[in-house]
């Protein structure tokens, strides 16, 4: 028995001292709430995200790929792109992702 007290103690006691770590976590994903170097996913599950993307890059949610690259970034699929993703159209689209507040 004292062998359990004394990791719910322990465990008590690491929570209290994370918790100072999650709020400054969520403090530094609010500052920057999108960017073209998070999961595509994630842009497209926000509809303000998905409308920059699309409003940049019309049917890539519709490309035959699109299930295999949704885990990658933009960034990270720009150089695969055959020229669609452009320089361009990132500036684009992070410009209106971090007018998204």
């Amino acid at each position: 028995m004292k062998i359990t007290l004394l990791a719910a103690a322990a465990a008590l006691g690491l929570a209290g001292l994370c918790a100072p770590a999650f709020a400054d976590d969520a403090a530094e994903a609010t500052a920057a709430a999108f960017t073209v170097e998070m999961p595509i996913a994630t842009l497209m599950a926000d509809d303000r995200a998905k409308a920059a993307v699309l409003g940049n890059l019309p049917g890539i949610d519709q490309h035959p790929a699109f299930p295999q690259i949704q885990g990658m970034s933009l960034k990270d699929i720009q150089p695969f792109s055959q020229g669609m993703i452009t320089d361009e159209a990132l500036a684009k689209i992070a410009a209106e992702l971090a007018a998204i507040k």
